[in-house]
């Protein structure tokens, strides 16, 4: 069973969108087929949203690890970093136009 539950996450389903109502759609199209009992079939159900939900974890943080590596080495900023700078800007055109304005 456990090797029908892999070969299910890693092909047709992918691991990382597999949603619990997903889930239990699946394993009742096999308890209509006869291939698994109702027990077993919430049984195979949790274990495979809970095989996607640690897949959809392990690759949210390898793609945030990755863009932090990339921000790093590209010297890339931050939105909030990239705010900060555009406030900071913003407020020195206006203190420019202000003293223009004065002189």
């Amino acid at each position: 069973m456990l090797d029908l539950i892999h070969k299910m996450l890693y092909t047709g389903i992918g691991a990382a969108v597999l949603t619990e109502q997903k889930a239990r759609e699946i394993v009742a199209e096999w308890e209509k087929r006869g291939e698994v009992s109702a027990e077993e079939g919430k049984r195979v159900a949790k274990e495979l949203y809970d095989k996607a939900k640690k897949h959809r974890e392990e690759l949210q943080k390898t793609i945030s690890d990755e863009i932090n590596r990339l921000s790093e080495k590209y010297g890339w900023v931050s939105r909030r970093e990239y705010n900060e700078l555009k406030n900071r800007v913003d407020e020195l055109e206006q203190r420019l136009n202000n003293q223009a304005g004065g002189a």
